[in-house]
């Protein structure tokens, strides 16, 4: 895991010694923000380049969870709390701000690393997974949507039904196809169906929705514009 990059938010010197031994030992490039406040701004800004957040809460000048906060408004890298707070609370509210694990001191540093090397390679595999077509992104993992920054709900069978056409970006799709793979081979109904999901579609997408194309007499083709 060699071109793993580490962002290490962490007040105690000796500890950031340490993780950056181990991991540089093991191939992994580490950078250290040792003040809140710097953490912070890092976070507003994106941390963007790096791999994966190693990230303490009890800091000078802004706490670790503010800084979790700020980095999940901004990013989808893998954030993991290292700290000596172990309450139930502080763990369950580590989470609910979206962090990919928490670990408590002390620890093993092999543990961690294994952790971080298994944390990227998820986040790597799963960003394979967003598909994008024009104005339009589709997260096949989180089963979101968002047309420009801009999230949008969809039906489930919305949903499937634009999986399929953008996993067949500029295919034409007739409507027994969409059928078959959205409804199921059994669906015994009028294929009328697709076509008043295709509308509710369409106008779920608003300003995108123009991307998908009717073509008369054969069916439905998505396109970048």
């Amino acid at each position: 895991m060699s071109a793993m990059k580490i962002l290490l938010i962490e007040d105690d010197l000796q500890i950031c010694k340490v993780i950056k031994r181990y991991f540089s030992d093991e191939g992994a490039e580490i950078t250290t923000v040792n003040d809140g406040v710097e953490a912070l701004r890092l976070a507003e800004s994106g941390p963007g380049g790096f791999s994966l957040v190693l990230l303490d809460i009890m800091l000078p000048g802004a706490d670790g969870f503010s800084i979790c906060r700020s980095i999940r408004r901004n990013s989808d890298i893998p954030v993991v709390f290292i700290t000596a707070k172990g309450q139930e609370k502080d763990i369950l509210h580590g989470y609910s701000l979206g962090c990919d694990d928490y670990i408590v001191k002390p620890f093993l540093l092999s543990a961690l690393y294994a952790k971080c090397c298994a944390l990227v390679k998820r986040t790597k595999a799963n960003s394979d997974k967003t598909l994008v077509c024009g104005a339009i992104r589709l997260d096949t993992v989180k089963l979101t949507c968002y047309v420009g920054e801009t999230e949008v709900e969809l039906t489930p069978k919305g949903f499937a039904i634009l999986f399929y056409l953008m996993e067949h970006e500029g295919w034409v799709v007739d409507r027994d196809t969409l059928l078959n793979r959205v409804w199921g081979e059994d669906y015994f109904g009028i294929d009328r169906v697709v076509d008043n999901h295709i509308k509710r579609l369409r106008k779920s997408l608003g300003t995108a929705g123009g991307q998908i194309h009717t073509v008369f007499g054969r069916g439905y083709k998505l396109t970048g514009k």
